[in-house]
């Protein structure tokens, strides 16, 4: 080997390793850096006419596990998908709350037992009567708040799909852009490890939206494809649209045309069901809650509202009311219409004409309310019957609940059951998605990068830029002597 030759090998030794330790910090540096991919030097030995001259870079590695990538995106579309649906289910809970819950419908309707209870044993006394009509308009407000309060996690749902499906498409658009930028940049040669860094972040946060599956093709392009099989990114990017509204009311729906499914390049798609492309992140989970979850929590609080409002407008149970008339509980004021169940609830009030703030009088809880004049003071016997409707078995007229024979307590109590239950079970969810979701993020850590091989490998690179340059001093010092020969 010539001198020349030797000093060439080694100022190539010398330029490898220190890219070497460039490519070895940018790994340590970045080793809790989401989306960033262990990067290794890819190297040759140079050769010119058969000589060897070195060694050469033949490029960077990212080392990547895509099918545990794969998986770990789809747990982290189960995690957003869970966390919503359970955080709606449990809001739901905590809102009818249980007996010993202050301000939950199941303490409201224990109130108005109660004080139907005291004013039938003492009649004549007109702060009892009071009670009654305190605790009968508490136990409204409270489905009327249950109501409000289920129609607003609806609307908040609405608007939230609408940020989703505007991020989805920012996004979208940005990943097209990066592959172009990815053709000119590998057909360039340039380390293109930086931009794939970049898309598989972009990526990460469309499959935390919508599952979707990556498919790789020629020169660092992508395809992107729900796990439905429908194409969000395909050289062109999909345009998802979607219109918000300002309000939702419980008659408001999709089926009926009030609410706004959603499209993909200007067709229809399913929101719901397994032929739903948006199934399995927080897309899906928001249009459940909107479109499944309240409509159906709604539902059994109008069933629970119904029968309250029929109990007690009842044939023969106030003597003094004409058939059709509304009785101690109304639908906004009036007679409650059996086809106009939906939003009940939120309808719910105390007859105006036992109200002295509507115009009505107290006496009328004791005396019946059709009377014109103030009965005996002494007559509970209207107020025990209220409170036997309250607590005697009747069937269920609602198909909100499952048919049978229940008291109006034992209905209440089912309500507040069926949501615990639904909580409980969505916790439990939940719960398994976010240690799925833990396992595969650790598992994907420990493939990642080890800093103490890291380290390790820094003492090689270390040793081998030692070596290459004493290489070169040696040259040096044999040039000197051949000049001072000459010489």
């Amino acid at each position: 080997m010539s001198i020349t030759s030797a000093l060439s090998s080694a100022l190539t030794g010398l330029s490898v390793t220190s890219r070497q330790a460039e490519i070895l910090s940018s790994n340590v540096a970045n080793a809790t850096t989401p989306g960033y991919a262990r990067r290794e030097l890819g190297l040759s030995s140079a050769t010119l006419a058969g000589t060897g001259q070195g060694v050469a870079v033949t490029g960077v590695t990212r080392h990547l596990d895509r099918a545990l990538l794969a998986e770990r995106r789809l747990a982290q579309a189960g995690d957003g998908d869970r966390g919503i649906r359970h955080s709606f289910l449990e809001r739901v809970d905590k809102k009818l709350g249980s007996p010993d819950e202050p301000g939950s419908i199941a303490a409201r309707l224990a109130a108005f037992d109660q004080a139907l209870i005291a004013a039938g044993s003492r009649p004549e006394s007109q702060a009892r009567l009071q009670t009654v009509l305190s605790a009968a308009r508490s136990l409204a407000e409270g489905f009327n708040a249950a109501t409000d309060d289920i129609q607003t996690a609806r609307g908040t749902a609405d608007r939230r799909i609408a940020e989703e499906v505007g991020r989805l498409n920012t996004t979208l658009v940005r990943l097209k852009e990066l592959n172009t930028e990815l053709r000119s940049f590998s057909g360039a040669g340039r380390d293109v490890s930086a931009l794939l860094d970049e898309r598989q972040r972009l990526i990460d946060a469309v499959s935390a939206i919508v599952p979707v599956r990556e498919v790789p093709r020629e020169n660092d392009q992508i395809a992107l494809f729900t796990t439905g099989g429908v194409s969000l990114l395909e050289g062109t990017p999909a345009v998802i649209g979607f219109t918000s509204v300002h309000t939702i009311t419980p008659e408001t729906t999709q089926a009926l045309g009030g609410l706004s499914g959603i499209t993909i390049n200007g067709a229809p798609y399913a929101t719901a069901g397994s032929a739903s492309p948006v199934l399995g992140g927080t897309l899906g989970a928001l249009f459940a809650v909107r479109d499944e979850l309240a409509v159906t929590a709604q539902g059994k609080l109008d069933a629970v509202a119904r029968d309250l409002i029929q109990r007690f407008s009842s044939a023969g149970l106030d003597p003094t009311l004409a058939p059709g008339l509304p009785g101690l509980f109304t639908d906004a004021g009036g007679a409650f219409v059996a086809t106009d169940e939906i939003g009940l609830a939120g309808r719910l009030s105390v007859n105006a004409a036992a109200d002295p703030a509507q115009g009505g009088a107290l006496y009328r809880l004791r005396d019946g309310l059709g009377a014109v004049v103030e009965g005996p003071p002494g007559n509970g016997a209207l107020l025990s019957a209220l409170h036997a409707a309250l607590t005697t078995t009747a069937p269920l007229a609602s198909t909100g609940f499952t048919a049978g024979i229940r008291s109006f307590a034992g209905l209440a109590a089912d309500l507040h059951s069926d949501a615990s239950a639904n909580r409980l079970a969505s916790e439990a969810d939940q719960s398994f998605a976010a240690a799925r979701l833990t396992v595969l993020t650790d598992l994907e850590a420990q493939n990642g990068i080890d800093t103490d091989q890291e380290m390790q490998a820094l003492l090689v690179i270390e040793k081998n830029y030692a070596a290459n340059a004493k290489v070169i001093q040696s040259v040096q010092d044999m040039i000197d002597i051949l000049i001072r020969l000459g010489a």
